[in-house]
């Protein structure tokens, strides 16, 4: 079971280099000589309590997901519970920051993701955390194409039909997303310049907060991760538009991909995975890689993902940060046309 601590926590003050270099220390030298250069009998036992897992979004957004399918499994494997700890708000960032500043004992981790580790840290003008140093990836978790998704009642069938009625409605080309930064936001916009389109974005708190301002109407459309909106088509609510990777997907194959609806150079995926408090020690961020990786390589657990609209992409430690540095570099210039700057 996984519980949920919702929390809110301010933007802090900038980071504290020389508690930075404390931490990183501690996680490098002492929990070296604990995990390695010790006795097995005297080696302290990890996990010793339940383990934090941070989140930027609220609860039941997209962060949560792939954590709820993971947990019990590992709950079994590492003896102790995971359990999310919400802390919504500046795209992902307040949670990252709260990450970065935990203890580096190794029972902090961190959903990362597009949002944060991969457009936030070209968008904001303060980053909270060093995307160098802090952060380190455990494993990367899953993919998923991020869909254009409209309600089903407001008569709109296609892209077309989406981008005719925005053309002739520009008052009304309202999208959401789930924060600054985040990658409904950056899609949108992508999507704005490539059909020449004026649209206002309408940031809000998360992720289950911009599917409930689309489901009520405050908004025209998302583009957001498909997980979020797969059950709210099924049962008619939503029409999907399109899908925002270069192919269709083998479960949604009538929905067609923006570039097949015309969306010039449009190829957009999402992507979830855990990284470790700053200065957390080699020999746990090995260990928790290994478990998550074995999970995403059982058949249920690839089923659940898949399910939700995502595919397993399992990466170890380095292969995960040297995907973070090639995403960063991809969307650096993006963010840079679009203009867009967050304080």
């Amino acid at each position: 079971m996984v519980q949920y601590y919702s929390g809110r926590e301010e933007m802090m003050p900038g980071p504290d280099i020389g508690r930075r270099a404390v931490l990183r220390a501690a996680g490098a030298a002492p929990a070296a000589a604990l995990l390695a250069g010790v006795p097995a009998w005297a080696q302290p036992a990890w996990p010793s309590k339940p383990i934090r897992v941070l989140s930027g979004g609220a609860p039941g957004g997209g962060s949560d997901i792939f954590v709820r399918i993971l947990e019990s499994r590992l709950r079994e494997k590492l003896g102790q519970q995971l359990w999310i700890d919400n802390k919504p708000g500046a795209g992902g960032m307040v949670a990252a920051e709260a990450a970065a500043r935990a203890a580096p004992d190794g029972h902090t981790f961190f959903v990362s993701n597009l949002a944060t580790n991969g457009i936030g840290v070209s968008l904001y003008k303060r980053v909270p955390f060093d995307p160098a140093t802090d952060l380190p990836g455990v494993a990367r978790i899953s993919t998923l194409s991020n869909v254009l998704a409209v309600r089903a009642d407001r008569g709109i069938g296609s892209v077309a039909e989406l981008i005719a009625y925005m053309r002739a409605n520009p008052d009304k080309a309202y999208f959401g997303s789930a924060g600054a930064g985040t990658s409904a936001h950056l899609s949108g916009l992508l999507f704005a310049q490539r059909t020449g389109l004026s649209v206002t974005h309408v940031p809000y708190r998360g992720t289950a907060a911009n599917l409930a301002a689309l489901l009520a109407g405050e908004v025209l459309f998302c583009l957001d991760n498909l997980p979020v909106y797969a059950q709210h088509a099924r049962q008619g609510t939503l029409k999907l538009l399109a899908v925002s990777v270069a192919r269709r997907l083998p479960d949604l194959p009538e929905v067609p991909t923006l570039q097949e609806a015309g969306v010039r150079d449009f190829d957009v995926s999402s992507w979830y995975g855990l990284s470790a408090a700053t200065g957390t020690s080699r020999p746990i961020i090995e260990r928790m890689s290994a478990e998550i990786v074995a999970a995403l390589g059982d058949p249920e657990i690839i089923k659940r993902v898949r399910d939700v609209g995502a595919e397993p992409a399992p990466l170890g430690p380095e292969a995960y940060d040297a995907f973070i540095r090639a995403e960063v570099a991809k969307w650096q210039p993006v963010v840079r046309a679009s203009g867009a700057v967050v304080e």
